[in-house]
């Protein structure tokens, strides 16, 4: 655990010092903070309207209103932002040779894989948290429901973890990091789209909903944690590392 947070550290403090990250972040909070701007707009012109009818302001919900679709759009951006945050994790250094390094030295491949894992994911929560202005702001103005709001960034997190495992063996295959990206978009777009597919109904509709990766973001957006929803991202992330594993242990004999 040691050698592994050591690796975690040392993988995030390139990434601190690279502008990759500043400006992955900045692209991030500029975008969630346009939409936000404009759906709470969209709500306080509601609001405004609907204290004209007696009673009909109790039908607003600033959670369901505002957040939920919010929180939907953050998840589309990370869907376009976390292939270019993974994409140099394996695929640099294969490109520089020290690869090779890693599979002469003392250090076990799973230390590897997971020390990389952990840093790219502190990363994304780092820049996922920098969002909480948003309840913060609302809060500080008006009445707002905590426990949607915590499940959602809950889920959030989970999403981004499955996200970046897919990204960490997508950047194992290749040593060139435009392919890594387009490869890690292209998986993650593939996940995405199993929840439209399975919108048909019968069996086969069913299973494609299950195995999409939006599909179990809508309980957590809603308040609602279910255990299936989180063993599904936590079996994606396990997955993706052991494939990640796999790749790197066969590439050490070749």
């Amino acid at each position: 655990m040691t050698v592994t947070l050591t690796i975690a550290a040392k993988e995030l403090r390139s990434y601190l010092l690279s502008p990759v990250a500043w400006v992955v972040a900045t692209v991030f909070l500029g975008v969630t903070g346009l939409l936000f701007y404009n759906l709470v707009n969209w709500y306080s012109l509601q609001s405004f309207q609907m204290m004209q009818l007696p009673g009909a302001g109790s039908e607003l919900n600033v959670n369901r209103l505002v957040f939920e679709p919010v929180f939907h759009n953050v998840a589309v951006t990370l869907l376009l932002l976390v292939p270019i945050v993974t994409m140099r994790l394996l695929a640099e250094e294969r490109r520089s040779g020290t690869l090779q390094l890693l599979f002469t030295s003392p250090v076990r491949l799973g230390e590897v894989v997971l020390g990389k894992y952990l840093a790219v994911v502190l990363l994304l929560a780092g820049i996922l948290l920098l969002t909480l202005y948003m309840p913060l702001l609302v809060w500080s103005y008006g009445t707002l429901e905590w426990g949607p709001i915590g499940s959602a960034y809950l889920g959030l997190v989970l999403l981004m973890a499955a996200f970046a495992a897919c990204g960490l063996f997508a950047s194992s295959v290749t040593e060139s990091q435009i392919v890594a990206a387009v490869l890690t978009f292209g998986l993650l777009l593939g996940f995405w789209m199993l929840g439209w597919a399975g919108q048909g109904g019968g069996g086969v509709g069913a299973v494609l909903e299950q195995l999409s990766v939006i599909s179990h973001l809508d309980g957590f957006l809603r308040g609602v944690v279910e255990t299936r929803d989180v063993v599904y991202y936590l079996s994606v992330c396990a997955f993706g590392l052991f494939l990640t594993h796999r790749v790197l242990e066969s590439s050490r004999w070749k």
